[in-house]
């Protein structure tokens, strides 16, 4: 297994994401040839808990390839039982250094929660899991949307650090939590959060 240290990972995907802002890319791992070199095997660098939401595909705005990241999607970058599950795989099977919540501008399942009201099916399950944000940024001021997506981020960073899988890997110096921001008009990746070591 190839082993990439928590900073090495963290330091990747930010450069991916220069060259992505930069219009530089480098493309990496996207021919048939990668294809048929992780056919039988899997050692992504890194995992992402993102947003469902079509405008933030973290494999492009990272410039990385196939096999590179364990990417999980849902709407609103939600921490809930399946989503753990899921970071924890990516930590304890699959080996992966770090482990990012990414957020983003204008996401729609925090404003949805921002904005109240009924909604069909089981979609109120998500603005359940964003309510606390709300909460948390109610007397800040400045873009009350931004405020309570990034809060959010924090919120779901927090309940990853709860993990004992995720607790015992940074406790070894084998895994980074960082909570980030994509920005839609810059395509710019901000870090909001960054937790390198098991002090959480």
């Amino acid at each position: 297994m190839t082993v990439v240290r928590p900073n090495e990972a963290l330091t990747r995907l930010m450069l991916g994401n220069q060259r992505f802002v930069q219009h530089r890319l480098d493309n990496p791992h996207r021919d048939f040839t990668r294809i048929e070199a992780v056919a039988e095997h899997q050692e992504p660098f890194a995992a992402i808990l993102s947003c469902a939401d079509s405008r933030v595909i973290p494999e492009v705005l990272f410039d990385q390839g196939i096999g590179d990241m364990f990417v999980i999607r849902v709407a609103g970058n939600l921490a809930m039982m399946d989503t753990v599950a899921s970071a924890e795989y990516a930590i304890a099977v699959l080996g992966v250094s770090l482990l990012m919540v990414l957020g983003h501008e204008r996401c729609g399942a925090v404003k949805a929660t921002l904005t109240g009201g009924s909604f069909p099916g089981i979609i109120s399950t998500l603005a359940e899991s964003v309510a606390p944000a709300l909460k948390a940024t109610q007397h800040q001021t400045g873009d009350r949307l931004t405020n309570v997506i990034q809060a959010n981020v924090h919120l779901q960073l927090e309940r990853l650090s709860r993990s004992t899988v995720a607790k015992a890997a940074m406790a070894k110096g084998q895994l980074r939590l960082v909570g980030a921001y994509y920005d839609l008009d810059t395509a710019e990746v901000q870090i909001l959060e960054d937790r390198p070591d098991a002090g959480v």
